[in-house]
C-alpha cells in the first residue's frame, strides 16, 4: 500500500494559493483514478483506491500546513507501512515555476509542512514531490507569497506541471522511485 499525501491549508480561503499545489495533485489524482477523497480520518480528508494496480490512500491533512505532521503520522502508523511507501507532494519556493523534483529523502528547507512531518517521523528519509512555485519578488514576505494566488500566465505553468506531477506519481508507484526520477525531474 502506499500513502500519497497532498500538502496545503483547508478552506475557501486557501484554495488555489501556490501554498496549495500538493492539494490540487491530489485531486488530479483522484479524479483520473475514480477516487473519492471524501472520509474523514488521520485529521484529514482521505480516499482509498488503486493506482498502477497498487492499493493507496490519498490524504489532504486538515490540520494547516504547519501541523501537517500529526496527519501524516497517524496514518502512517495505522497501517504501519515502510516510509519509501509514502510520498508527499509540495510546493517549493526553491524552485522554478513549473519544475517538479521527486527525491527520496533530504531537509525540510523552509517549508513548515514538511518540517512538521520530519519532525513527527524522526527522519528526513521519506520520499517527496516538490512542485516548484519560484520566489516572491524582494519585497514580498514568503509566508504572504505562498498564500497568495498565482497570476493566469503562473496558473497555466502550474496547471501543466500538476499534470505531471500525476504522472510522475504514477511512475512511481507502477515503476519505482529511479524511473520516475529519470523521467520528471528537470
Amino acid at each position: 500500500m502506499y500513502i500519497i499525501v497532498g500538502l496545503g491549508n483547508p478552506g475557501k480561503k486557501y484554495m488555489y494559493s501556490k501554498h496549495n499545489v500538493g492539494f490540487d495533485v491530489i485531486d488530479l489524482l483522484a479524479a483520473k483514478h475514480g477516487i473519492k477523497v471524501n472520509r474523514v480520518k488521520f485529521k484529514g480528508a482521505v480516499g482509498m483506491g488503486k493506482i498502477a494496480g497498487q492499493d493507496v490512500m490519498l490524504l489532504k491533512p486538515s490540520t494547516y500546513m504547519n501541523l501537517s505532521g500529526m496527519s501524516v503520522l497517524d496514518a502512517v502508523r495505522y497501517y504501519r507501512i515502510e516510509y519509501d511507501n509514502l510520498l508527499v507532494i509540495y510546493d517549493d519556493a526553491d524552485l522554478e515555476p513549473g519544475q517538479i523534483r521527486i527525491r527520496r529523502s533530504g531537509s525540510a528547507g523552509t517549508h513548515n509542512g514538511m518540517k512538521s512531518i520530519i519532525y513527527q517521523l524522526r527522519t528526513e528519509d521519506f520520499p517527496r514531490l516538490r512542485l516548484g512555485i519560484g520566489r516572491p519578488v524582494q519585497s514580498q514576505d514568503l509566508a504572504d507569497y505562498v498564500l497568495d494566488r498565482f497570476t493566469k500566465e503562473q496558473r497555466s505553468i502550474i496547471d501543466e506541471a500538476e499534470r505531471r506531477a500525476v504522472l510522475a506519481v504514477e511512475a512511481y508507484i507502477s515503476d519505482g522511485p529511479e524511473t520516475a526520477m529519470g523521467l520528471y525531474n528537470g
